[in-house]
């Protein structure tokens, strides 16, 4: 994907990943540096994936036993309080009796027994290896090493004691954590990123350099691209959940390509990204769009951060396609950084009443065209001015 800053290339696979409920990934290429110098190895992209889809599949898996831990959790404390019932005199003697577990789960529902206190054994925490132990290592060690978890965590509990309405959120994590460690969430991850894996490269152009200022080696720039070609094509990546096959990943690459071309990429690469999409700039109509269609959009966005300070504020229709007009032009005569400029444009305006909000609670502020051509007439100003500057 070949366009300016800020038109939307990252949105639109963003939008893309969301829509098929696929793991998504975005890197930027600058981060990435040739095998055996100091930097990212480009096989991290994958590690990544994989992470992002088994967050996807716990989400899934979430969803699905929710009720079944809710069940379970509360079958568990009803256990713990009439195991615990202590002995009782008169009609309260009725109730407290093992019998009762129907009133009790009554109770419970109701949130009448959120205060009371329960004891309850945990699997204590401290058994729980450091995480850049875990993280580190070959396959085989990690898997030793989540082994000897398991190990020492089911043989060692705590003692915990605590009200009814805590137990139950900590009880649930706990419940959930059993159903979400196992190995089948694990399987079905790497399935889920080989076959449906979105990975998204920024920057593309920033590791491409032109003819004309290419000098010796760069440790950033070609030989990343040489450690792209393997992974784009398909191969195996090692993870510590397992291998992971690239050969239907799909690879979205961006860039601006404002100092190169993209037939400055090294020719191999150019044949593996076969599908090239030119986007052109935002337009004032766009922009106007940007503002107004989303449903928190920008405009939105502001006036609900006002509402915090009690002020309320209106935009008239005729001041927002100003706004977008200003963000135009702007990005015309100075440099085009796409929807980017809203932001500037907007906080332009809103200045004053964003810092003199304390004081002004309780007022209504209306932004027309006037406003916002006060606000923003010396930064047209000085993009008229600036193309004479040299």
């Amino acid at each position: 994907m070949i366009g300016p800053t800020g038109c939307g290339k990252t949105e639109i696979a963003r939008r893309l990943a969301k829509i098929a409920y696929a793991p998504f990934v975005k890197v930027e290429a600058t981060k990435f540096t040739e095998v055996g110098f100091h930097g990212r190895d480009v096989d991290q992209i994958i590690r990544d994936l994989v992470e992002n889809a088994i967050s996807l599949q716990r989400q899934k898996v979430r969803r699905r036993v929710v009720k079944e831990v809710e069940q379970a959790v509360e079958n568990q404390i009803i256990k713990i309080i009439v195991g615990q019932q202590g002995p009782m005199e008169g009609e309260a003697a009725i109730v407290g009796t093992r019998d009762n577990t129907d009133l009790f789960r009554k109770l419970f529902r109701d949130g009448a027994l959120d205060k009371r206190k329960i004891q309850f054994d945990l699997p204590d925490e401290r058994t729980r290896l450091p995480v850049d132990i875990v993280g580190g290592g070959g396959f085989a060690v990690n898997e030793i090493i989540n082994r000897l978890e398991k190990a020492l965590k089911s043989q060692k509990t705590e003692r915990v004691e605590t009200t009814v309405g805590e137990a139950r959120s900590i009880l649930t994590e706990t419940e959930l954590e059993n159903h979400l460690n196992s190995d089948q969430i694990t399987k079905e991850a790497i399935q889920l990123a080989e076959s449906d894996g979105i990975v998204f490269i920024d920057e593309i152009d920033k590791i491409v350099t032109s003819h004309e200022t290419r000098h010796g080696a760069d440790a950033s720039s070609e030989g990343v691209q040489r450690d792209l070609l393997p992974i784009i094509e398909g191969s195996m990546v090692s993870t510590k959940y397992g291998n992971v096959c690239t050969d239907h990943i799909l690879f979205i690459c961006s860039g601006a390509f404002h100092s190169c071309k993209p037939s400055d990429m090294l020719a191999e690469l150019q044949g593996r990204l076969p599908i090239r999409v030119e986007l052109k700039g935002l337009t004032q109509e766009d922009l106007y769009r940007i503002l107004t269609e989303p449903e928190m959009n920008m405009i939105k966005q502001q006036q609900l951060l006002m509402k915090t300070e009690g002020i309320e504020l209106i935009f008239t229709d005729e001041a927002i396609k100003e706004l977008a007009g200003v963000a135009a032009e702007v990005n015309r005569s100075v440099e085009n950084i796409g929807a980017r400029r809203l932001h500037a444009v907007i906080e332009r305006v809103v200045e004053e009443i964003s810092f003199h909000a304390p004081e002004r609670m309780g007022e209504t502020f209306t932004i027309d065209k006037e406003k916002v051509r006060r606000a923003v007439g010396d930064l047209l100003k000085r993009t008229d001015l600036s193309k004479f500057v040299l």
